[in-house]
């Protein structure tokens, strides 16, 4: 009996919850600077930017729960960080502005993004 509620306890520990990672490997403190620093806030409202309330561009929101980015790539982490760092080449007229953000700044920015939900 014994060893059967330790195998059960080894198994629930082994199943319990890891530590918090951004599905896209980025670090969200950082994409939250970068949104900042960026002025990503004067064209979205992103929720926890200081003076993000922009209207040009869609609120950011809960976009981890849309089904797609920029209206046609699916909603997965490689995809929002291309979108992010060229929109133009999913949109050729798209307002949004090629920053010519680094792949590292693309996953952190995406990595806050994801964070909203």
């Amino acid at each position: 009996m014994r060893l059967s509620v330790l195998f059960l306890a080894l198994l629930l520990a082994a199943c319990g919850r890891g530590p918090d990672r951004a599905p896209t490997g980025g670090n969200s403190s950082v994409g939250r600077q970068d949104l900042y620093h960026f002025g990503c806030g004067s064209c979205h409202t992103i929720p926890g930017i200081v003076g993000a309330h922009g209207k040009v561009g869609p609120s950011l929101e809960g976009i981890a729960g849309h089904s797609y980015v920029a209206g046609e790539l699916p909603n997965q982490p490689p995809n929002l960080e291309h979108w992010i760092q060229h929109p133009h080449s999913v949109h050729p007229e798209s307002l949004m502005p090629e920053l010519g953000l680094t792949d590292a700044q693309s996953r952190d920015i995406a990595a806050y993004l994801y964070a909203l939900k």
